[in-house]
């Protein structure tokens, strides 16, 4: 009799519920039908939809998880060290309060900011505190003020402090995003912090134009990986560096044009070689103190060197004049920054989904792990 097709489009921090439907009538019934799917289907269903929404929001009607705080495993580090400082325990979750929301966990991202905080190069979390900047999952429930999400949306997050090696976390609601339904949990919680830098690095920080040269250091790695394969669709030429020839061989896969193998960060010759003396216009640059000589070296006139990571230490001895040399720009951003207004986020976020389903972004799915392995 009817086809009925209920949607969730998202306008900023608003949602809209588009319904749709179709339907034959026996000829000469038309109008009676008409005014009755109008009036009672569509009226009772909304009626109906409002009911739900309410649940959701907390503001009215019975919550599955009413007040309750919860217990979860979790992965905290003890002390600052190596791995073995990472142990399994039980943590309180409390409700959601205003503006928050409490997330189920299905899969959860591990990055290298995470070894940076475990080992205290990062002062980020104190020990006894849980690790990890990004999950996907499914909403538990919400606090009053929570528009966005609703109980049982699929969700992602990249965000600060750390606290996702968990099974259930409670967080910012504004700062969630809907997963489409044709992306999984793994591919989410793998590429969301990674793609959300990308996407700034490529479209915010330094807009990338069809032609430039872009200089990726660890062009093997996760970030790497994605900033690899989004600058060289978007037409760059893009070199990379790594330390083997088994990562070289995976960095071609990604888009780099040129691979430079290197141990000791020595690179400016092979760049200035690969770019036929031109250098590049863009350098993203995890390497931090060890690479400053090199990248210097390797970066064309009115260069943007941008450093989003610190393997060998910070960047502390760069100095002004050793910019004006060629008119460099020097930028350190940081991710949290570019996501703190949910709108930017939102359309950040969007540009990565659309990307990842197109193909042009393929998150690295390296191990997988239970939480407690």
């Amino acid at each position: 009799m009817a086809t009925v097709t209920l949607k969730p489009v998202t306008d900023g921090n608003r949602t809209f519920w588009h319904w749709q439907s179709t339907f034959r009538t026996p000829p000469g019934r038309e109008r009676e039908l008409t005014d009755m799917v109008g009036r009672d289907v569509y009226e009772g269903g909304f009626a109906g939809l409002r009911r739900h929404l309410a649940r959701g929001r907390g503001n009215a009607g019975p919550s599955a998880f009413p007040g309750a705080s919860m217990e979860t495993d979790a992965i905290v580090f003890e002390r600052t060290g190596t791995p073995d400082v990472l142990k399994l325990r039980r943590i309180a979750v409390p409700a959601p309060g205003p503006g928050e929301a409490r997330v189920r966990h299905a899969a959860i991202g591990v990055n290298y900011f995470d070894v940076y905080v475990r080992s205290g190069v990062v002062p980020a979390a104190a020990p006894g505190s849980v690790l990890g900047m990004e999950a996907a999952g499914v909403v538990l429930d919400v606090g009053p003020d929570v528009t966005n999400v609703i109980p049982g949306d699929r969700v992602a997050y990249a965000i600060f402090p750390p606290g996702s090696y968990c099974g259930v976390r409670t967080v910012n609601a504004a700062q969630l995003d809907r997963v489409p339904d044709d992306v999984s949990n793994e591919i989410a919680a793998a590429g969301l912090l990674k793609g959300l830098t990308a996407e700034y690095l490529l479209f915010r920080l330094h807009p990338l134009e069809a032609g430039e040269v872009v200089l990726v250091h660890a062009a093997a790695g996760g970030l790497g990986a994605t900033v690899t394969q989004w600058a060289s669709a978007l037409g760059a030429t893009v070199i990379g560096t790594v330390s083997s020839e088994e990562q070289a061989r995976d960095a071609r896969t990604h888009g780099c044009r040129h691979v430079v193998v290197t141990r000791d960060y020595r690179l400016a010759d092979a760049v200035r070689r690969a770019s036929v003396g031109h250098g590049a216009d863009s350098i993203i640059d995890g390497l931090g103190e060890a690479g400053i000589s090199e990248n210097l070296a390797a970066a064309a006139t009115f260069g943007h060197w941008v450093n989003v990571g610190n393997a060998t230490g910070p960047v502390s001895s760069l100095s002004a004049t050793a910019l004006s040399d060629k008119s460099l720009t020097f930028s350190r951003p940081v991710l949290f920054h570019y996501t703190a207004e949910p709108q930017r986020l939102a359309a950040m976020a969007d540009r990565l989904w659309t990307a990842i389903r197109a193909g042009t972004v393929r998150p690295v799915v390296g191990e997988t792990f239970a939480l407690g392995s």
